[in-house]
């Protein structure tokens, strides 16, 4: 393979909903790009990009695929990402290292959810998007509605670059209103034949010119002047316009295609080349907000995309070159300042590897046996001091509790979710001891299905996955007092402890004043120290000594403080973490020979238990603000199942033609949410979630948590 400058070089991200025909296109590029000799296809398990068991079964893609092609003097890397929501971490990745995606349409279909899904995050992400009406050969397939969708969806961004002369099972060529001519392809190798438009389809060609000379005109003053003056602009004067209106996201060219039969993926490749941006024209940003520009002259390094475990190579690192130009050499960890050596660098076509001597800043390659760097890491020449901005994947909006059907397997199962994890960053995997769970979380039903299969399947590990526990905390709504004495006597020394204390709750904004009533009697405390402990779990505990006349020596308040902690770290209600706490040690006794830490550690223990009893203890639960953006003839059924949920809708509005709904919901209600949304929106929906506060359960929840704990304690 020939090196490559930085200008010859178009990063590129194939998009779309699931059966857009991505993988497809894919082959055809791959094949226009002289990398492979034959077309395979997502039928017969055939293609470059879905090489995994579990793609190649249902036909779809699970991965994003890195793979390259040469043509007409370019490199062309592009990756081809899956297309369920659930999967969006190829995508995103992607996203950091492509300058334009390539968003195809199903011609029998029109805009889908995955459309507009991924217009989302291609905006959210700052990449611009061409439109590929791909699939114009089906059956069902029809230009004049998917056109219709394409504007219903983005509104004046489309502008018609080709238009289809038949669409359908003859579909074998379109016109081409840029170079105004008439594509015919006589075979589905991409054989074409360039002709000149019929004199029926000239009227509509001139008028879709006219519309894509004014489009690139709105985008540059010059331009624009050129424009008033002599109502057209010629094919530079257009592709310099459309390029500045496509980096803005303002533009959306439309071209047709089928890649099944390899109908206009050359004039794809050659429009990428004329009209998209080379990566020299996107800056790197570093983690502290600096530019790095993307030029072979600077000094060398490279982010790590995405890691992968693969057969015969173990794992494999994926980089884009950021600056400089990258050879086989020592490169530092950014971050960690470790050594790694780099010993081979390979273009990549799927499992193919092409090794190369360099690559060039902007290019994309891969390499293997690397000591610690992963996904998100930074490796740059000695002295560089480069570290650059991480990819921020998609909160997850799933989570189960995983464990291991044989018990004897739980390390295995460690083992097998840690190297799951390493491949795909929007699965996180985390053991919470409050729950003494391990729980799973990432995007979506289906891909906790697919960590399943891939547990039975490549790890021959049966795993159960089950609803998680939910962090609840404890706390109390009034003031109460209790003691208790520990007192043991077995033959030998004694253990002697006895702890009066009261506590109250925390309020925020609201200081002590010390003042209360204690068996009867109107009583101010004397505090003689205080400490205030943030509790890891969330809120605080704040420890008084009010002890007075020496009834419990000073030296026992640190073994006093430790029972109230492991009590709080098993609230008396339900055994979950308790927090925002006030507690006042104000009375005690100790035994000059019995009095041990042992004793008042087991005496703070229980006279804080008791007195919690009777504190008006209550549950407390973790809310979560959810968004949530659906089609408008969905939002009734979202607002009713949201409000069956507990949840309490905080407000409504709209964004891009979808109805955004945001209310605050329970965490223990969003169990599996994002299966019921998907059904609810037919696939159309999409939310987030984040972590609000936590807030009193209602009496009825409280009384059954503490039913179910109940039964759950006398089971053990």
């Amino acid at each position: 393979m020939k090196s490559y400058t930085t200008q010859n070089i178009r990063n590129v991200v194939l998009l779309g909903s699931t059966r857009s025909g991505k993988t497809t296109l894919a082959e055809a590029m791959l094949y226009e790009g002289k990398v492979i000799d034959r077309k395979g296809t997502v039928e017969a398990k055939t293609t470059v990009s879905d090489n995994t068991e579990f793609e190649q079964v249902n036909q779809k893609s699970i991965f994003a695929t890195p793979l390259y092609a040469e043509f007409a003097g370019t490199k062309f890397n592009f990756i081809d990402t899956p297309g369920s929501d659930d999967f969006s971490g190829g995508a995103v990745s992607a996203f950091k290292v492509c300058e334009t995606g390539v968003l195809l349409v199903n011609a029998q279909q029109g805009v889908e959810v995955g459309t507009e899904i991924f217009a989302r995050y291609a905006e959210q992400y700052g990449v611009p998007v061409i439109l590929g009406v791909n699939q114009l050969d089906g059956e069902k397939a029809n230009w004049e509605n998917t056109l219709h969708s394409l504007k219903e969806a983005f509104g004046g961004k489309p502008v018609v670059l080709q238009f289809p002369v038949n669409a359908g099972p003859d579909f074998n060529a379109f016109v081409d209103v840029l170079k105004m001519k008439m594509y015919r392809f006589k075979d589905d190798l991409g054989t074409r034949e360039e002709l000149d438009i019929p004199a029926d389809l000239a009227d509509e060609a001139e008028e879709l010119r006219m519309a894509l000379i004014e489009k690139a005109a709105e985008f540059d003053e010059e331009l624009m002047m050129k424009f008033f003056d002599e109502m057209t602009l010629n094919d530079d004067e257009i592709h310099k316009g459309l390029g500045i209106g496509i980096s803005k996201g303002e533009a959306f060219p439309v071209l047709c295609l089928s890649g099944r039969k390899n109908i206009g993926v050359k004039r794809l490749m050659d429009f990428l080349i004329e009209a998209c941006p080379s990566p020299a024209a996107r800056p790197n940003k570093t983690k502290d907000g600096q530019e790095i520009a993307c030029d072979p002259a600077g000094k060398a390094s490279l982010f790590i995309y995405k890691t992968a475990l693969e057969q015969h190579l173990g794992e494999v690192a994926y980089f884009k070159v950021m600056s400089g130009t990258v050879t086989p050499a020592d490169f530092e960890n950014a971050e960690t300042g470790d050594k790694e050596r780099i010993t081979a660098i390979y273009a990549v076509a799927g499992k193919n590897k092409v090794q190369v001597d360099s690559l060039a800043a902007g290019d994309l390659g891969c390499t293997v046996k690397l000591k610690s760097a992963k996904t998100n890491s930074t490796l740059c020449a000695a002295g560089a001091d480069i570290a650059f901005e991480p990819i921020s994947f998609p909160a997850p909006k799933f989570r189960c509790a995983i464990k291991a059907v044989d018990q004897k397997e739980e390390e295995k199962l460690g083992d097998a979710l840690n190297k799951i994890t390493s491949e795909d960053p929007t699965i996180l995997v985390q053991y919470a001891k409050e729950l003494k769970q391990t729980i799973l979380q990432g995007n979506g039903e289906q891909q906790i299905n697919f960590v399943k299969w891939r547990l039975k399947n490549e790890y021959k590990i049966e795993a159960e996955f089950l609803a998680p526990r939910i962090s609840y905390r404890e706390t109390i709504t009034k003031v109460a007092n209790a003691q208790y004495r520990h007192k043991k006597q077995s033959g030998g020394a004694g253990q002697f402890g006895e702890v009066h204390l009261l506590i109250e709750p925390i309020v925020e904004g609201v200081e002590t004043t010390a003042r209360f009533k204690i068996d009867g009697k109107d009583t101010v405390l004397n505090i003689k120290s205080k400490e205030e402990t943030i509790l890891e779990w969330g809120g605080k505990l704040e420890f008084y000594n009010c002890v007075v006349g020496g009834a419990i020596d000073a030296s026992f308040m640190p073994a006093i403080k430790k029972g109230l902690m492991q009590k709080m770290e098993e609230g008396p209600l339900t055994g979950s973490y308790a927090r925002d706490i006030r507690v006042y040690v104000y009375d005690g006794k100790m035994h000059p020979v019995d009095s041990k830490e042992i004793a008042f550690i087991i005496a703070a223990r229980n006279a804080f238990k008791e007195a919690f009893r009777i504190a008006g203890p209550k549950i407390m639960e973790p809310i979560y603000m959810v968004e949530v953006m659906v089609p408008g003839d969905c939002m009734g059924d979202v607002m009713s199942d949201i409000q069956n949920r507990r949840g309490i809708i905080e407000g409504m509005g709209s964004e891009k033609g979808f109805q955004v709904l945001k209310a605050r919901v329970p965490l223990a209600e969003l169990y599996r949410y994002s299966t019921t949304l998907s059904s609810i929106s037919s696939g159309r929906g999409s939310f987030t979630m984040e972590y609000l506060e936590y807030q009193q359960v209602p009496m009825d929840v409280q009384e059954k948590l503490l039913k179910a704990y109940e039964e759950e304690a006398e089971e053990e």
